[in-house]
């Protein structure tokens, strides 16, 4: 208990916001030059935000304000209390999909109550000391729903790129594709005209001219020239009326237990999809700027952020890594710059905000169809494919598959036990029982153990004394070839020697194997001897009431000690 309470302290004591390092007294403090270059970095991150937080609240179900509001308020928090200097937040491509799932399910209302509950456990992970943990979540998984999601998002942005005619597209994959085949007839050549001008202007700005953001550039210029050339396409302020001028009041969500207990399995998706990425992108800063950035503390923040961003109606947020990347590259130097990008996209709503009626929704669909691109990233998947193991291959395309056709967060749940399973399956292959009894002769024969110096001393190893060594860490694969040992043996020995030189750890199971070991070679009269335990398996031993059984005299340091006990024919065994 102690041990708990002292972890959970010494994480508390470390939670500290890098915009703590703004007030060093140590000369390291904050300037107004830094100040200036974090204004400038705010502000074309803010410009670059504006289109992506709309685009994707619109692709989940939501509305532009939703996403606006959300860019603001979540991305506020994360950079005022998070433990990245860099780390700009708001809505990504990644919670899409799960947020069209919880709304066609729930309605907007259970996506609040799910979004605060995903910043609860998202506060308790950080608390809890895991975000030193959640970065372990197996690669092929990550790769295999975000590729995934990828597919899923450009596969919502055909009905507005093209224009079809379709009331409400089903949230099922193949069933929505069988809608678009049904109403393709309805493609509308100025609404696909808008949108792949768009996505060629993106494309050429990336290639020719990468400093300045494509997807602004393209959503600006086809939204000027369909505004001048009087367009007749569907655009935000169409379909949606507009955004309000001003941001909303705020509000807590009505938490029942109905609601709670139905949207708990997607908080518990939405908060792990938004500690992994916002880690994820954390770590890309850090590669970016030789910073290094605190885990827990970043997961605290992002945690408030998406509360924050429940309580005035936004959706889900974390970390974005292509607006995290652009800050750093825009000259950002320390936390403000997030804030400044959260205070630009304020100015936006309060003065800017007719502005965006304009804007075609064949655009943003463009701009989202790049974004799945980027997320799929199709070279790095082929790669895997044809580079990885066959077992991580498998992880990879069935995560990948089932976030298409089932849902991601069951794709999610399926891939990490996949992935624990063949990590088990993999300690246990490095693991293993083997007998070292011809090993044990040789040393004898070079004089590398003290030699009592008689042909009978030198004859009585492969008769009357096995030696077994167990390597790798002592978990129930190696426990279950333990307790087949034996059989194996052809005559029963005098004495066994079991080497534990390379064992790091235990778990209970190994224990449990091992009383069950000794109870064997009791019955059969055979004296067991442990010698070259480590650290961890001792204690674990010593705790558990093993080595009072075994009695200490037959826990030795060495191999020559073992076998000098073993010589010791009256003990009883």
């Amino acid at each position: 208990m102690f041990m708990v309470s002292f972890n959970f302290f010494t994480v508390l004591r470390n939670l500290v916001p890098r915009t703590g390092e703004l007030f060093a007294k140590d000369g390291t403090g904050y300037s107004w030059a830094a100040f200036g270059k974090d204004c400038i970095a705010g502000i074309i991150v803010g410009i670059v935000a504006l289109p992506l937080a709309m685009a994707f609240s619109i692709a989940a179900g939501g509305s532009p304000a939703q996403g606006l509001y959300t860019a603001i308020i979540a991305g506020f928090f994360i950079s005022l209390l998070g433990g990245s200097k860099f780390q700009i937040g708001g809505p990504t491509g990644a919670f899409v999909v799960i947020i069209f799932g919880v709304i066609a399910k729930h309605g907007m209302a259970g996506l609040i109550t799910a979004s605060v509950l995903a910043g609860i456990m998202l506060v308790i992970m950080g608390l809890s000391g895991l975000g030193h943990f959640i970065k372990y979540i197996p690669y092929p998984v990550t790769t295999g729903f975000t590729a995934g999601i990828g597919v899923l998002i450009f596969s919502q942005q055909v009905k507005d790129f093209f224009g079809l005619s379709i009331a409400a597209s089903s949230p099922a994959f193949f069933e929505e594709w069988s809608e678009y085949f049904s109403a393709f007839s309805t493609l509308d050549p100025i609404t696909l005209g808008i949108g792949c001008g768009t996505l060629v202007i993106i494309i050429l700005v990336r290639r020719f001219y990468p400093r300045i953001p494509g997807a602004v550039a393209g959503v600006l210029v086809l939204t000027v020239i369909s505004r001048v050339l009087s367009l007749p396409v569907e655009t935000v302020g169409s379909r949606f009326g507009g955004i309000p001028s001003v941001l909303p009041v705020p509000h807590l969500p009505a938490l029942s237990w109905a609601v709670v207990r139905d949207v708990f399995p997607d908080a518990f998706t939405i908060a792990l999809l938004a500690a992994i990425e916002s880690l994820l992108s954390a770590v890309v800063a850090d590669g970016m700027t030789g910073d290094r950035h605190n885990s827990n503390t970043e997961l605290v923040a992002q945690g408030i952020g998406n509360i924050a961003a429940a309580i005035f109606g936004g959706i889900p947020a974390t970390g974005a890594i292509a607006r995290t990347a652009t800050n750093i590259k825009a000259g950002a130097t320390s936390p403000v710059a997030g804030i400044m990008h959260s205070l630009t996209l304020v100015l936006f709503i309060l003065f800017l905000a007719p502005a965006a009626s304009a804007i075609p929704l064949a655009s943003l669909s463009a701009v989202l169809m790049v974004v799945s691109w980027d997320m799929s990233n199709v070279p790095r998947f082929i790669r895997i494919i044809r580079t990885a193991p066959k077992s991580d291959v498998s992880v990879l395309i069935t995560t990948f598959i089932l976030t298409i056709v089932i849902n991601l967060t069951f794709a999610v749940e399926v891939g990490v036990v996949l992935a624990i399973f063949l990590f088990l399956r993999r300690m246990v292959e490095v693991g293993g029982i083997k007998s070292a009894n011809d090993e044990l002769i040789t040393k004898l024969a070079h004089g590398d153990l003290k030699n009592r110096g008689t042909a009978t001393d030198k004859t009585l190893y492969p008769k009357d004394l096995e030696v077994f060594e167990i390597t790798g860490p002592f978990f129930f694969g190696v426990a279950d070839m333990l307790q087949n040992t034996l059989r194996h043996i052809a005559k029963t020995p005098q004495a066994l020697i079991l080497r534990m030189r390379e064992v790091p750890a235990i778990d209970s199971t190994g224990i449990a194997a091992l009383e069950s070991f000794l109870i064997q070679c009791r019955r059969r009269k055979i004296r067991l001897i442990i010698t070259e335990i480590q650290g961890q398996p001792k204690k674990a031993l010593e705790k558990s009431g093993f080595i009072n059984d075994l009695g200490t005299e037959y826990l030795v340091q060495t191999l020559e000690e073992a076998v000098q006990r073993a010589d010791k024919k009256n003990d009883e065994p």
